[in-house]
């Protein structure tokens, strides 16, 4: 198809991308707007041994999956419950948290989210003072030079809200403009069999058209 094709279809069906874009791009937004705002806080523990060579340095990474794992707990969720006095079962809590490390740089890092932006920035700090305090009873069994301090890199944080409406709201229109092409390209399909300019005829059967009737 040359490019004049192109454009003569865009003009007589381009109102089609045009409605499919703002009726997706509506119906994202409106979905959005219904569901509940979750917002995440994120707090990181930085995770410093005593001695700076390399053999402690080395054990501190390899305790990184155990704080992970240490922390993702239903009883840890049970103690943050307990001590914010939350009504909600553990499982339930738990499942609002991640946990991640950071081997390079000697971070465990906490994910917390709830409809709350301060609640889930409290849930963030106690359920990082946990480990602090596990860590610390652990250090009082250890010589100086061997213990692991556990502290805040910063205050828990607000690091994300979900649904983002503008993001929902702007996928829904580029979904929109690229089923409306598809629709177009169909319907293109269907009547490609279905003469009716003069082009149509010289393309089919690639010869020229020397006259023709006028319409009654």
């Amino acid at each position: 198809m040359a490019l004049s094709d192109y454009f003569r279809i865009l003009k007589r069906r381009g109102w089609i991308i045009i409605l499919l874009a703002v009726l997706t791009a509506g119906a994202a937004y409106g979905f959005s707007r219904i569901q509940p705002v979750e917002y995440e806080s994120s707090l990181k523990l930085l995770v410093s041994p005593a001695r700076k060579d390399y053999g402690q340095s080395q054990a501190a990474r390899e305790l990184l999956g155990n704080y992970e794992q240490w922390l993702h707990s239903s009883y840890r969720a049970q103690r943050v419950i307990n001590s914010l006095q939350l009504d909600m079962k553990a499982d339930e809590l738990l499942g609002d948290v991640t946990v991640a490390s950071d081997r390079l740089g000697l971070i465990v890092q906490l994910n917390v989210e709830n409809t709350d932006p301060d609640l889930a920035n409290d849930i963030a700090r106690t359920w990082g003072n946990l480990l602090i305090q596990w860590q610390n009873e652990d250090n009082d069994r250890n010589l100086q030079a061997d213990r692991i301090t556990i502290e805040f890199q910063d205050d828990p944080k607000v690091v994300g809200v979900t649904p983002n409406v503008n993001v929902n709201t702007a996928a829904g229109a580029v979904f929109g403009v690229l089923l409306g092409i598809i629709v177009i390209f169909v319907l293109e399909w269907i009547e490609s069999g279905v003469v009716r300019r003069a082009e149509d005829v010289e393309r089919y059967l690639e010869i020229p058209v020397v006259g023709r009737i006028p319409g009654q």
